[in-house]
């Protein structure tokens, strides 16, 4: 029995098979072998200097538009909603508001006057706290083509309007399967190497010859990808099941990764110790820790957790700073699940960062492990050009801790007995010392976000 066939499906079955054939000797030709050998073509530079320039001309005929419609095109404001006064103390802005700055009272007392600093600084963190704004998207200067970055899009003209539907058919028409198939690709491969280098004998030449931990400021799960690309690490997280199970025992088959149960991240002292037993083996890698444990904007550096601090041991700081103008790499994870969040940067124009290795840091004589993090916190924050935060990241999802109200009644009532200047020094150690100290939770538990990016 013979099955009847229309002419065009031999034509069509063949130009589809000659088309795949082409699209992975592509990629295999351009990226993957590349990639492995080390070698770049120059087309991702020449990539982002045409996005940039085509980024500018957009722009400018947007600031044009808006010009000829006496539209205003950024918001006035781009660190916050409000426009906040220059920081002064609180002794200096309840003199101002007492009307006798220039000569203060000889004994200090309440005044009702007093009321308003505090209602002030009360609406101020309500509407535009350090916080809650450090977990949502950047905002741009300049539109880079892409609507959901761009809060501000009104129709300029036909010229513009057909750009932005040409950058949607390439993003989505070539970059979206593209990455598809490398994100295929390369977990088969992680998969499948990963299980073959497991069965190879450990010759002595072949192990890292360096512990210690290297810690990072956090973004998102691509975070560990990137550092990846430059050496070797093992990963510290909780176990997971699906998809991310099987991946994570693929890898730990090949390199000693430091995986928990969930009934065993809540016990410090056992936490504490695997860690300690693998950096006192020498011949192990580093271990990868982001001790803010969430993901941040990308504007600041909050809080690290001093867990990993505590360990007596190297500490390898890295600074990680991504570029939004070609796509925002900050993962909102109470917003977007981890397959969303990954089709959205695979949708992006690409993944721009820049990397600082800075130099190995050991605890001084005489400094504890909360000083020790907030030294290599701040170390990062300066060399990424990010803003230091003392404040927990872990405040997005849990209630503020009553410390810091009675902090600020503390600070009060020494203005109230004239012990302004002794509190006002010590202000914002006393805040980092309770956040640190009422933290019970290790920060390898709160490293799950970056576990679920591996």
């Amino acid at each position: 029995m013979t099955w009847f066939t229309f002419p065009g499906d031999n034509l069509l079955c063949r130009c589809l098979g000659i088309s795949i054939t082409a699209w992975l000797t592509l990629l295999f030709v351009f990226i993957i072998v590349p990639a492995v050998l080390g070698v770049s073509f120059g087309i991702r530079r020449l990539y982002m200097r045409t996005l940039l320039k085509i980024f500018a001309w957009a722009t400018s005929r947007m600031e044009m538009g808006a010009k000829e419609k006496n539209q205003q095109l950024h918001k006035p404001y781009s660190n916050g909603i409000i426009a906040k006064e220059s920081p002064s103390s609180l002794q200096q802005e309840l003199q101002e508001l007492r009307g006798s700055a220039s000569c203060p009272r000889s004994e200090p007392e309440f005044e009702m006057a007093d009321i308003f600093y505090f209602c002030r600084r009360g609406v101020e963190s309500i509407l535009d706290d350090e916080v809650t704004k450090r977990f949502s998207a950047q905002e741009l200067e300049s539109w880079n083509l892409l609507t959901r970055s761009n809060y501000n899009f009104r129709h300029i003209s036909l010229r513009l309007t057909v750009l932005w539907g040409l950058g949607v058919l390439i993003r989505y028409g070539i970059l979206l399967p593209l990455r598809v198939t490398l994100a295929i690709t390369g977990i088969s491969l992680l998969v499948v190497l990963t299980t073959l280098v497991g069965f190879l004998p450990n010759r002595e030449e072949n192990k890292p010859k360096n512990g210690g931990i290297c810690v990072s400021n956090h973004t998102t799960p691509i975070d560990v990808i990137i550092l990846a690309n430059d050496g070797c690490y093992s990963m510290v997280g909780q176990v997971h099941g699906g998809l991310m199970g099987m991946m994570q025992r693929a890898m730990v088959k090949s390199s000693p990764h430091i995986w928990f149960e969930r009934s065993e991240v809540k016990d410090r002292h056992l936490v504490a110790k695997r860690l300690s037993d693998h950096v006192a083996d020498k011949t192990k890698q580093p271990i990868l820790i982001f001790p803010e444990g969430t993901c941040i904007n990308n504007t600041s550096v909050m809080m690290f957790k001093k867990g990993s601090f505590e360990i007596a041991c190297t500490v390898y700081p890295v600074a990680i700073k991504y570029d939004p103008r070609f796509g925002d790499a900050f993962w909102n994870s109470s917003k977007f699940g981890l397959v969303n969040y990954l089709l959205r940067m695979m949708s992006s124009w690409a993944i721009v960062c820049s990397v600082w290795y800075l130099p190995p840091m050991n605890r001084e004589e005489g400094e504890d492990a909360m000083q020790f993090a907030n030294r290599v916190k701040a170390a990062i924050a300066a060399q990424g050009g990010l803003v230091d935060l003392i404040w927990d990241g872990g405040l997005k999802r849990a209630k503020v801790k009553d410390a810091f109200k009675e902090e600020q009644q503390k600070l009060y009532s020494k203005v109230l007995v004239g012990e302004q200047d002794e509190g006002e020094q010590s202000d914002d150690m006393h805040l980092e010392d309770e956040n640190q100290e009422e933290d019970e939770n290790p920060e390898d538990e709160s490293n799950q976000d970056s576990t679920k990016g591996q």
